[in-house]
This record gives C-alpha cells, sequence and structure tokens, in this order.
C-alpha cells in the first residue's frame, strides 16, 4: 500500500546546525549560500553545504538552498554560477522567490536540473496560485503561514499532485510574506533582500485621528511565536507534507531541541497510521535528553489562523523570550535579597545555579534575573530586582542544566541493519538490509575449519558499526561449520559492505533531480510593484480585533475610533486601514 511521505524540515543558519539537525531527527534542512539568502546575516560557502550535503544523503534526507531574494540584473550571471555549483553538490531542491532564477535553472542541461521549491516570499495563499507554480516546474509550495486548515485542505483538494510546506514552528512574521515593504521605506533595508529591520518588534503608540494616544510604548505589531506540535495529525489530513521549523538565525541548542521535539511527534503520527504515513527519510535517533520546546527561546505560541481567528495571537508586553512559567511569587525579602517560589513540583520544575528567570512587573515590563544560589523553592538572584513582588508569576527563560546537555553530544541517529553471512563454493556471502535496502558483498577465500568456537567473534567483528552511520539490529550466520577468518580480514570485508550500502542509498537519492515535465517560462510577479498608495504591509493580524472594536466578530462597548495611527520612538506614522470584507489590516506610512 502506498504510504504518504511526511517531511520535517529544519533550519539551518550553517552547515554544522544543519548536521545536527538531521542527527535530531530532520528528513530535509534548508540553508542559505553564499548570497541572495532571505537572511542576509546567514551565508555559506558551498564546500561547507556540500559536507551537509553528503551527511545528509547517508539517511536519505534533502537539503535545500535558499535563493530567495528578489534579484538585480547584475546578479544572474553569479546567480547561475551559484546554481551549477550547487547542482554540482547534489543539493536537492533550491527555494526562490523570483521567477528569474527558474529560468536561469531551465537554461541549464537537463539531466540533473534541480528541483525548485516557491518560498512563502511568493504569497502562496489561493489554489489558482499553487496550480499556476506547478505549471511552472515548482514542486513544493511553501504555503502563507495565515492559512487555516481548512483553506490548505482547499489548496490540497484542488491541486493533490503538488506537495505542500507549511510553517509550523517559530517566529512568525505579521506581514503576509512577499508584501512587506515598511523596513525597506522607514529604514532603507529591504525584507525582500534579506535586510530586514524587524519594525514588528519595535515599540509604538496607537493614536487616533486627533492625536490622542490610546496606547503607549508597546509591541503592537509583535506576535507570538508560532507552535503546531500538537495539530501535526490535523495538519497532514489537510494535505501538508512538509513541516517547517522557521529560524535560519537560531543558534545550535534551538535547533538541537526543537527539531528533536517535531522529529518524536512525527513519528508518533506515523507510528499510530503505519499504513497511511511514513518519515520521509531514514534512520532512528537516540537522544541524550527529553526534547521540550517551551525550553528554547519563545515569546509564548500561538497556532495563529490555523483554527481561524483568536485572542492567543498577539505580544504586545514584549517581544523578548519570556519562556515556560515555572511558578508563583510567595514572599519577597529584599533585605537578604531572596524570594521565595511556589514551584510547579508536579511538572518536575527544580531551579539550579545559574537558571535565567524573569517576570512581568507592575508596568508590564518583562524584567529577567540570573539565579545566583537555589535553596529548594528559596531563590537567591545575582541582582535582586525591587519591583519583584507576591503573586507575581516568574518564568525560566533559560534552563541552564538543560542547556549544558545541549552543549554536548545530544543525539545520535543511525540506520539500524540485519546482517548476514553464508559460505559456498569458496566465498563467503555478506548481505546488509534496512528497512529500504539490500545489499550483497561476494568474498572469495578459502575457509579453513576452527579448533574453537568462533561464531561470537565474527558476529562482534561484523557488528562493529561504531564510527559509520549503521548498527547492527542482528548478525546471523548462515553456514553450519566452525571457520576460522581472521579479524583482519572480517573488518576488511564490514567495511566494504558499508561503503557498498551507503552508496545504493546516496545513488536512490538521486532520484531527486527528476523534473516535473510540465515547465512554462513565461515569468509572473509574486506581488504587485510598490507604488505611493501600495500598503507597507497586509497583516491578517487586526489591532481593532485586539482591542475589541470589530463590530464583525464582537459585541461592541464603547465606539471604536474613526481612524487608527502608529507611531514609532523616532517619529514616523504609519496608518492603518481595514478592509473588514478580507479581514485584512493595511498599513501605510502616515
Amino acid at each position: 500500500m502506498y504510504k504518504t511521505s511526511l517531511e520535517l524540515l529544519a533550519p539551518a543558519r550553517n552547515a554544522d546546525i544543519g548536521i545536527e539537525a538531521i542527527r535530531h531527527g530532520a528528513d530535509a534542512v534548508y540553508i542559505g549560500g553564499p548570497r541572495f539568502g532571505a537572511r542576509a546575516a546567514a551565508g555559506n560557502n558551498v564546500d561547507d553545504i556540500k559536507r551537509l550535503v553528503d551527511y545528509a544523503h547517508c539517511f536519505k534526507a534533502k537539503v535545500y538552498v535558499t535563493i530567495n531574494t528578489l534579484l538585480h540584473s547584475d546578479e544572474l550571471s553569479e546567480v547561475k554560477s551559484l546554481i551549477e555549483q550547487l547542482q554540482e553538490i547534489g543539493v536537492d531542491a533550491l527555494i526562490v522567490q523570483d521567477p528569474v532564477v527558474r529560468d536561469l535553472v531551465n537554461s541549464l542541461p537537463a539531466e540533473r536540473r534541480i528541483r525548485l521549491h516557491a518560498s512563502t516570499q511568493m504569497d502562496n495563499r489561493t489554489a489558482d496560485k499553487v496550480r499556476m507554480l506547478l505549471s511552472q516546474g515548482y514542486e513544493q509550495i511553501v504555503l502563507a503561514r495565515e492559512l487555516s486548515l481548512e483553506e490548505i485542505k482547499d489548496i490540497h483538494n484542488q491541486c493533490p499532485e503538488v506537495s505542500l510546506e507549511a510553517f509550523v514552528h517559530g517566529a512568525l512574521c505579521v506581514s503576509l510574506s512577499g508584501l512587506c515593504y515598511v523596513s525597506e521605506v522607514l529604514f532603507d533595508r529591504s525584507a525582500n533582500r534579506g535586510e530586514c529591520a524587524q519594525v514588528c518588534r519595535m515599540e509604538f503608540d496607537l493614536e487616533d485621528e486627533k492625536g490622542v494616544k490610546i496606547v503607549r510604548n508597546k509591541h503592537l505589531l509583535s506576535l507570538r511565536d508560532l507552535c503546531q506540535i500538537d495539530a501535526l495529525e490535523e495538519m497532514a489530513d489537510a494535505g501538508v507534507r512538509s513541516f517547517k521549523i522557521e529560524g535560519r538565525l537560531k543558534d545550535m541548542s534551538y535547533v538541537k531541541n526543537v527539531t528533536a521535539a517535531y522529529s518524536i511527534a512525527l513519528n508518533e503520527l506515523c507510528n499510530k497510521y503505519p499504513e497511511r504515513y511514513r518519515r520521509a527519510s531514514m534512520g532512528s535517533v537516540d537522544y541524550a535528553f527529553r526534547p521540550d520546546v517551551r525550553k528554547s527561546f519563545n515569546r509564548g505560541f500561538t497556532h495563529y489562523f490555523l483554527y481561524g481567528r483568536n485572542d492567543d495571537i498577539f505580544s504586545f508586553d514584549t517581544p523578548k523570550a519570556t519562556g515556560e512559567p515555572i511558578g508563583k511569587v510567595t514572599s519577597v525579602n529584599q533585605q537578604r535579597g531572596s524570594a521565595y517560589i511556589d514551584l510547579r513540583l508536579d511538572d518536575g520544575v527544580t531551579l539550579t545555579n545559574g537558571d535565567g528567570l524573569c517576570f512581568f512587573n507592575r508596568n508590564r515590563s518583562l524584567i529577567g534575573l540570573r539565579v545566583n544560589r537555589v535553596e529548594k523553592s528559596r531563590v537567591y538572584p545575582y541582582v535582586m530586582p525591587h519591583d519583584l513582588l507576591p503573586g507575581m508569576t516568574v518564568y525560566r527563560n533559560h534552563d541552564k542544566h538543560f542547556y549544558d546537555v545541549l552543549a554536548g553530544q545530544s543525539a545520535e541517529r543511525f540506520i539500524p541493519v540485519d546482517i548476514t553471512m553464508d559460505y559456498s563454493e569458496g566465498e563467503f556471502v555478506l548481505t546488509m538490509c534496512d528497512d529500504s535496502h539490500s545489499t550483497e558483498l561476494h568474498c572469495p577465500y578459502t575457509a579453513e575449519l576452527a579448533r574453537t568456537h568462533q561464531s561470537e567473534n565474527v558476529r562482534r567483528e561484523l557488528s562493529r558499526l561504531g564510527n559509520t552511520f549503521c548498527r547492527a539490529n542482528s548478525v546471523d550466520l548462515l553456514y553450519e561449520k566452525n571457520y576460522f577468518i581472521p579479524a583482519s580480514k572480517l573488518s576488511e570485508w564490514r567495511r566494504e559492505l558499508v561503503r557498498k550500502h551507503s552508496q545504493i542509498i546516496d545513488y536512490q537519492n538521486d532520484s531527486s533531480f527528476e523534473r516535473n515535465p510540465s515547465i512554462q517560462n513565461s515569468s509572473f510577479n509574486n506581488s504587485s510593484l510598490l507604488t505611493h498608495h501600495s500598503p507597507l504591509m497586509q497583516c491578517r493580524h487586526c489591532l481593532r480585533y485586539a482591542f475589541g472594536w470589530c463590530a464583525r466578530r464582537q459585541q461592541l462597548t464603547s465606539e471604536p475610533p474613526k481612524q487608527l495611527f502608529l507611531r514609532l520612538r523616532n517619529g514616523a506614522r504609519l496608518s492603518l486601514e481595514f478592509d473588514c470584507k478580507a479581514c485584512v489590516m493595511n498599513v501605510y506610512k502616515a
């Protein structure tokens, strides 16, 4: 029976992080090349990407390189040369925004033409758009983050032949991807060139049409972080095939932990429906820690619009990490510089020296502190905050013990194999099998009978796979006689068997270069050109809704302002217009 492959796609700021993402359970990673990725600060040379490709292909995992910025005409020859290099080292696909990249790929020889994935920067929200991209040769489509389950399901039902990729974890852009120009207009840093100034994380005042300040110094465009770890089954049923973790600027510990958590969750889904789903890559993982997404950087979690509009989307008080709630303050002793915290012991919460804690003070400002010493539930910070009061919730945004474990070798990935050895007519035949492949090695050898039992020595030598990507699940000897074989000869055969088996896996990865034949060369714009009357941002996040002024979805208790404006600390002013029919908030320069 055909099984649907589910892909966990993890970010890689560099090759080392990408390798750890694969080691911790990713089926694929995405990484920036030397230039032209949507994160200007996350470039990597081709040699490092090749090192990542070589490791990933051991597990039939894939490597996607981002060329997802809008390009200038004088850059095209450099981009074409880069594409040729990436094809040569075996990169599995390019994630692109500018249609000219597709044209450059199509101009190269067809025998190993690299696959194309349509970046979310192309604003992929409708079945019509996805169908058009499919007809132009894009084989995986990264959906807009704002889509609901029903919208995803509708796209899948209308375009069942295309692989749909959706974000499941990490930071959220408040604007529809590819339709954000506020950074470029206000700070001359284009988000579509990988230089976003993160305006949406800045503080704003909210003003009405008379200039009256309704809200002061709040992060009114800042969203919580996406977390769909408990919605993977519904997303898979809706048609998602690639589950993407955001974070090409994230550090090693973040990628290890979040990748491991989602890999375990996807394994549980595949084990629940073994006749329906399978993982896209090979191998099993042993972890030296218990993954927990709450322990990595987060601004609080949201499902965003997966289940429709809701109140858990925004994070107005701070764009910083709050972490996991660990308990409430019961008493404070400022003279002794300590506080008692009613820890959530039922959740296994224990504190240690070096932990990072934080809390919101009475002004809803986030205050951080570092633990110097702990006596049961009594905490002594290095510096005692003066505004920590009884009743306040305390969060831990740095678990020192957890991160100490992640700093070391925190996972091992391997492919379980069964090895058999037989003897007939002057040669030994070794076979290595995993779930998908079988390899035979014929070893001519004149065997002599041994004086002592040899079977355990043979099994032990053949199972020594510690420096390879394989782990022996079983070693069976199919011959009955007690033959003597030198350990050096067994070691030589074992190494050759592993080498041959790895070549078979890597050869099958070459199928990733088979292309969709229905490719057209017509270009299209991923968004309308920016004009004087164009919005700088288009957002499903709505400030009218956030403050209870949505006549369409809420029972109004007061008359909403006729017009709303956002003002930055530098004096820049943005006007807000609300398209209630489309349920979109547009942001313009005032």
